[in-house]
């Protein structure tokens, strides 16, 4: 480390908060440490029902944009909620860890202890955004921490990790006699870090190695908090996704080396969909053995298949382009091989016009672990339904879709375009900006961010994710995405913003529901076990007993923290199936599954 001046005017260098001056040393007995993003405040991360997997990836690592990634611009965290201007004045109401903001009062109100705020955001780009943020809440620190180009005495950091180091060590050096320190942290292999390096430090104040004491060893606990990880708006994220893109290849317009990125879009199937309300009655169709575990089944019941690939124009004529309406009857059920439960429907009228790709038009209901939708289509035997089971239902037609983020190519055609790049592969982040990830399809590791909402913790995520946010049913907002990119100069494509909505098949412009980024519908707790835990577990944390306020951290937790109760439901994780149209992303749709099977639902 560098050598350290130990003074509280020397040690106030490092923050930005607006208070005049630090407290006397000999007036702090402990030392209160609070990480910011996803342990105070639940950050958005990327959306997996929006991008594919290796984009979650790119879209965070900061050498992908010029002006930094997903955690490196202040746009992305600005467009939280709807917006700073709209969410100043609720105080970001929902998108605080209640458990760590009751925490933080409380140590406000210690006399003794020194309270920090330490982020590894940017200094420069976030101090104005991360202040406002807290002042709204009422949270005063006595330090907020923002990571510098440069630290006071020069110093220049490697990583989130190395700079976080360095500063505890020049707070430790300068309130010596402070005989605690507590540091809350959401990342695993941070918390780890911490834990390593505090062991190591209290060797060198034991004398070992030959290490000169400083000022003593100190009780030091790294609390693990319990993240809570949250979405955008999926339209308000592409947007601010392809303003970074926007500015990037202006950049490299400029001269400055890299490659111009394009937003692409991958198509997995073209079908009628079905709303959430529609697929709730259409799965109580679906006869299922006894004690079936919610392992081995998949809900679906969300269309009825037109392809499972990129739709051509000749059959988007036949099904009365995209954004069409029509209506469905429940005729029969059936069940094939113990594996796959259907439903077989017929238009309403009967002469109405429609296309399938399967023999019958069919809903998938649900299907075992391993078994496959196309072979829904080998159903040959099929059960009429009674009366009251005889459900009418509307769908919309509108497609799968999943953006991904790529490198621009003039000389790819609309059709080339579909397929994702080979050869553009995955870009892992450095140590400390390893990818966060919202959703364990992509990223299960302990060392990101995230982890399977609603599956226990790995990473950023844990139970958080399914409750949580007001961007999980603000979908429908009609061309409200934020940020229109301005022109770019020296673009192989023109950009049009998601405000730039235009009228597609005979759709009126505006709001459209031909996009469907869900790959589950929203399930009623009868078919979804997962979910009815996640419900238990939540009226559990309910009935909890309030946090003491007296002598709060005389025994600190060991255990990770609960999330702050939301005030969203489940579902709406699960809902994504009207969203607006993203015209600017004109080259169609891609390509379907292997062996022209229904894709991934």
């Amino acid at each position: 480390m560098a050598s350290i001046i130990s003074t509280p005017t020397a040690l106030k260098r490092w923050s930005v908060a607006d208070n005049v001056s630090l407290p006397p040393v000999d007036k702090i007995k402990t030392l209160h440490v609070y990480d910011f993003d996803n342990t105070l405040f639940n950050s958005p991360l990327p959306n997996p029902k929006v991008w594919n997997g290796p984009t979650i990836g790119f879209l965070q690592t900061q050498e992908t944009f010029a002006n930094g990634g997903w955690w490196h611009d202040p746009r992305i965290l600005s467009a939280t909620g709807e917006g700073v201007e709209a969410e100043e004045q609720r105080a970001w109401e929902g998108w605080w860890n209640g458990s760590i903001v009751q925490l933080i009062m409380l140590s406000m109100e210690q006399k003794d202890a020194l309270t920090i705020l330490l982020t590894g955001r940017s200094e420069g780009p976030f101090s104005d955004l991360v202040k406002k943020m807290v002042k709204s809440k009422n949270m005063e620190f006595d330090m907020i921490v923002l990571k510098p180009k440069a630290g006071p005495a020069g110093q220049r950091f490697s990583s989130t990790m190395v700079f976080k180091q360095v500063f505890l060590e020049n707070l430790m050096e300068t309130y010596k006699g402070a005989d605690e320190i507590r540091v809350y942290e959401d990342r695993v292999k941070h918390v780890k870090g911490f834990r390593d390096y505090f062991m190591d430090y209290n060797k060198r104040q034991n004398g070992t190695g030959g290490h000169m004491p400083t000022r003593g060893p100190i009780t030091a606990e790294v609390v693990q908090v319990a993240d809570g990880a949250t979405l955008l708006d999926p339209v308000v994220e592409a947007a601010e996704v392809q303003r970074l893109i926007n500015d990037h290849n202006a950049a490299i317009s400029r001269g400055r080396k890299g490659n111009r990125l394009q937003i692409k879009k991958t198509v997995f199937y073209t079908g009628y969909l079905i709303t959430n309300a529609d697929t709730q009655k259409l799965l109580t169709l679906a006869q299922l053995p006894p004690n079936m575990p919610d392992t081995e089944m998949k809900f679906l019941a969300n269309n009825v298949l037109i392809t499972p690939r990129p739709c051509p124009n000749s059959i988007l004529e036949k099904v009365g382009g995209m954004g069409n309406k029509l209506l469905w009857e429940v005729t029969g059920t059936a069940v094939f091989e113990n594996k796959i439960w259907a439903a077989s429907v017929r238009p309403v009228p009967s002469t109405a016009k429609y296309y399938t790709e399967n023999p019958v038009p069919i809903v998938v209901l649900a299907l075992r672990k391993g078994a496959r939708p196309i072979d829904a289509g080998k159903i040959q035997n099929w059960q009429p339904v009674p009366d009251d089971k005889a459900f009418i239902f509307e769908t919309t037609v509108g497609e799968k879709v999943l953006l991904r983020v790529e490198n621009e190519d003039l000389k790819e055609n609309e059709y080339e375009s579909l397929f994702p790049n080979k050869n553009f592969k995955r870009k892992h982040a450095p140590d400390d900006e390893s990818a966060r990830h919202s959703s364990g399809q992509y990223g299960s590791t302990q060392n990101g961010r995230g982890g399977n909402y609603g599956r226990g913790r790995g990473g950023r995520g844990g139970h958080r994710g399914n409750d949580r946010g007001r961007g999980g049913n603000r979908g429908g907002n009609g061309g409200k995405g934020r940020g229109r990119g301005g022109n770019n100069p020296g673009a192989g494509h023109n950009y049009r913003s998601l405000d730039d909505v235009q009228a597609q098949s005979g759709v009126q412009q505006g709001y459209n529901a031909a996009v469907v980024y869900d790959d589950f519908p929203a399930l009623q707790k009868n078919y979804a076990p997962t979910q009815q835990s996640a419900y238990q577990h939540l009226q559990q944390q309910q009935q909890q007993p309030p946090m003491q306020h007296a002598q709060p951290y005389q025994q600190a937790p060991q255990q990770t923290y609960p999330p702050q109760q939301q005030q969203q439901p489940l579902q709406s994780y699960h809902g994504y199936q009207q969203y607006q149209q993203y015209p600017q992303y004109q080259p169609p749709p891609s390509q379907g599954p292997p062996n022209g099977g229904l894709p991934y639902y």
